[in-house]
């Protein structure tokens, strides 16, 4: 093979793994198509594009809570939230999400949208006018809610200063365990500890 071939040969090799570089290659004349330099041009260029891009797309998400990471920050601080970035993402903008939600007149639907920021599923609030009292309960979470004292907090701003609030949690039932039809050797191969099974779904 000629010493031309082989160098066209290598040029074609030079590959590029930028995203924005192959699109910007892709405008090019034909005649840069074995070009090395044009290539490696391109590479750096897109590169750096490439990480431009994902700047702007990572600071569009930090716009709405449940994309924000690192803009977090400037919701809490916005909203009067005490950061602790010991605390899981989630429940953080879980918080956010609450407190965004209950603005307006205290309502068992007010009430219901911000626990269920927190839960992750549905909740259904009962007043109880008599008692001057209200009950949270929560229908699709199993157990007791990984940050519930975040939403008791978020709750206790929300109600009037006379109203009580209980909360009422789901566990597994017999009728719940029957329903699974699992024999007990099935059971047994689970390995689950009665705290678990009192939350199994």
């Amino acid at each position: 093979m000629s010493s031309v071939g082989i160098e066209v040969r290598n040029a074609v090799d030079v590959g590029l793994t930028s995203e924005k570089g192959q699109e910007l290659f892709s405008y090019l004349p034909q005649y840069y198509e074995t070009s090395r330099v044009m290539r490696a041009d391109m590479q750096a260029k897109g590169s750096e594009m490439d990480l431009l891009y994902q700047a702007l797309d990572e600071t569009l998400e930090q716009f709405f809570v449940r994309t924000a990471t690192w803009g977090l920050d400037f919701w809490e601080e916005e909203l009067g939230i005490e950061t602790d970035r010991l605390k899981p993402v989630e429940q953080r903008r879980a918080v956010v999400e609450s407190k965004l939600r209950g603005a307006g007149k205290f309502s068992g639907r007010q009430v219901a949208n911000v626990a269920e920021a927190y839960a992750g599923g549905k909740v259904d609030v009962t007043f109880q006018p008599e008692a001057w009292s209200f009950t949270v309960s929560f229908v699709d979470t199993m157990g007791i809610p990984p940050n519930i004292d975040d939403l008791k907090r978020a709750i206790d701003e929300l109600k009037p200063a006379h109203m009580a609030v209980e909360y009422k949690y789901r566990y597994l039932v017999w009728d719940d365990l029957d329903k699974k039809q699992k024999t007990w050797d099935e059971l047994d191969a689970a390995s689950l500890t009665w705290n678990e099974l009192e939350v199994w779904a």
